[in-house]
């Protein structure tokens, strides 16, 4: 049976089809810079790479081209071939705790809340309706990023607002890069042997969040009431005082609506560098000696450190330190550079092991106080697992 998961970030669309329940992946591929100069794309078929520069203005436009590759490397002959199509939804807010098939009724919940994710769910809908039209007799099944962190206790989701904001309105942390994150907890668990283990997972890449694991289960995150929370991002601030929001709309004559987009799309490491959202090009001006992009760098790396350091003692240690997504997986540097600054808590990098992009591997010392790992994420294969299940259903 064909699955196609579908996986789309602030700027990127990742896509695999999967033969299940074998869960042979026929075909990947990645879409990035999605509205940033120099897009790209990469199919990965039978082993070979082909990468394609091409603008995308739009997550619509990536979709449509995706759709044109799969039928042109012929692995299937028609699109009636894929049974089920499975979408990584940001945000269910309160009305999602697992994945459900993508109804109408779906669809329109999450219309109604895509204010609480502006850069993801409106690129996950955009993406379920092109695939409803063009692959009309699949499965459509939404996959949510908040469903993992509902094991979070009420002392780790709740904020210190008043009571009834979360009674009334549903105030409170949902977490998000769920599927990573679980993924990680289940592959980490394999590695070590051990179901039990305390894991800190540093899912970090254009958006960015940090999870503390432990019985497989997540016991707190660093995103929040939505993706902008936390960690300081490619575009997006991260945790700030909120009462500069009144403040910069009384000094600009901004609105709210324009505030809240300047934290979502022109913050993070955008906009403390003026450089760009991506950390490829943040390191290389910072290597040529751009003062603000090695600031931003700096600011980056304190902030996964702060979280580090807090969900090591919230679990009471750790038994693996885990770098996964786009920065965590790729950039040696960052990884160093974190890891450098818990030598006080014992941890060590192997700067040799430490030599790797998208690789999985051990990168901590033999004598280092907690392991560390690189695991490549696979979001996808979550997806296409629960799509399946819906199927058999």
């Amino acid at each position: 049976m064909k699955i196609l998961s579908v996986n789309a970030g602030s700027s990127s669309l990742k896509f695999q089809m999967y033969e299940m329940p074998e869960e042979k992946v026929l075909i990947s591929g990645t879409f990035e810079r999605i509205g940033i100069d120099g897009g790209m794309y990469t199919i990965k078929y039978n082993g070979e790479k082909k990468k394609t520069e091409r603008e995308f203005s739009t997550h619509s436009e990536a979709v449509q081209v995706l759709i044109e590759e799969l039928l042109n490397y012929k692995v299937i002959e028609s699109l009636d071939e894929i049974k089920g199509v499975g979408h990584r939804i940001v945000h269910g807010g309160e009305h999602y705790t697992h994945s459900v098939v993508a109804t109408e009724e779906v669809i329109n919940d999450l219309t109604d809340i895509s204010e609480l994710a502006p850069l993801h769910n409106p690129a996950n809908l955009t993406g379920i309706k092109a695939f409803q039209e063009k692959i009309p007799d699949a499965l459509e099944v939404c996959c949510f990023d908040t469903a993992f962190h509902q094991t979070m206790n009420k002392k780790e989701f709740l904020y210190p607002v008043p009571y009834e904001w979360y009674e009334k309105y549903g105030v409170r942390k949902y977490g998000f890069h769920g599927m990573s994150h679980n993924y990680i907890a289940l592959r980490t668990a394999e590695i070590l042997n051990n179901p039990s283990a305390r894991i800190i997972s540093c899912h970090i890449g254009n958006g960015g969040s940090l999870c503390a694991i432990k019985d497989g289960k997540s016991i707190d995150t660093s995103m929040g009431f939505t993706p902008n929370a936390g960690l300081m991002m490619g575009s997006r601030s991260g945790d700030i005082d909120a009462t500069l929001i009144p403040y910069i709309m009384g000094k600009t004559g901004e609105t709210l609506e324009e505030v809240i987009n300047d934290l979502n799309k022109k913050s993070g490491y955008l906009g403390v560098s003026g450089v760009s959202s991506d950390s490829r090009d943040i390191e290389e001006a910072a290597a040529a000696g751009n003062e603000r992009a090695i600031l931003s760098q700096e600011m980056y790396v304190e902030k996964i450190v702060n979280y580090i350091a807090e969900y090591y003692l919230e679990l009471g240690g750790a038994d693996a330190i885990v770098f996964t997504a786009g920065v965590g997986e790729n950039s040696k540097d960052t990884r160093k550079a974190i890891v450098d600054k818990l030598a006080p808590l014992g941890i060590k990098i192997d700067e040799e092991k430490n030599n790797i992009r998208g690789e999985e591997a051990l990168i901590s010392t033999e004598d280092s106080s907690v392991k560390v790992y690189v695991i490549p994420t696979d979001e996808e294969v979550m997806i296409a697992r629960d799509t399946y299940k819906f199927i058999n259903e």
